[in-house]
């Protein structure tokens, strides 16, 4: 996992990035999120175009830059002590996209904005983003 911000009481905001990372997240938060971090990395795979004439080696690089640029950002909010608090699914690059379905739920696919908005606002912050609950909880 991959820092991204701090939040407040303690909390850290981290990027997972793997499918391994992703398969924890869903084990640890009780809810199905290596389900669209497969697809939405398997279409980021499909649509990759490696240069003409590129070494393997430079495919490979190339690949890894353009899944991380083109699907959506996975996240996990964690207490202190590692305890899964949230899971958000943002833009991809943390940036606003017309027709984009933002993501943030709890464990159980709870309502996280009860307990920890102030995370979730400083996780918009950090992204320069809008993340009202009425739009990125989607059982509100």
């Amino acid at each position: 996992m991959r820092y991204v911000c701090d939040a407040p009481d303690g909390a850290t905001w981290f990027r997972f990035e793997t499918e391994a990372e992703a398969e924890a997240e869903a084990a640890l938060m009780r809810h199905a999120v290596e389900k669209y971090f497969r697809r939405f990395e398997a279409a980021a795979r499909e649509s990759y175009r490696a240069p003409a004439g590129a070494p393997t080696f430079e495919q490979s690089i190339g690949l890894k830059a353009h899944v991380a640029r083109t699907m959506p950002m996975f996240l996990t909010l964690r207490a202190e002590d590692g305890a899964g608090l949230a899971t958000a699914m943002l833009p991809p690059e943390g940036r606003n996209q017309v027709n984009f379905k933002t993501v943030i739920v709890g464990p159980e696919n709870a309502d996280p904005y009860l307990a920890h908005e102030p995370a979730i606002l400083a996780l918009a912050r950090h992204f320069k983003l809008e993340l009202p609950r009425e739009t990125c909880f989607p059982y509100a």
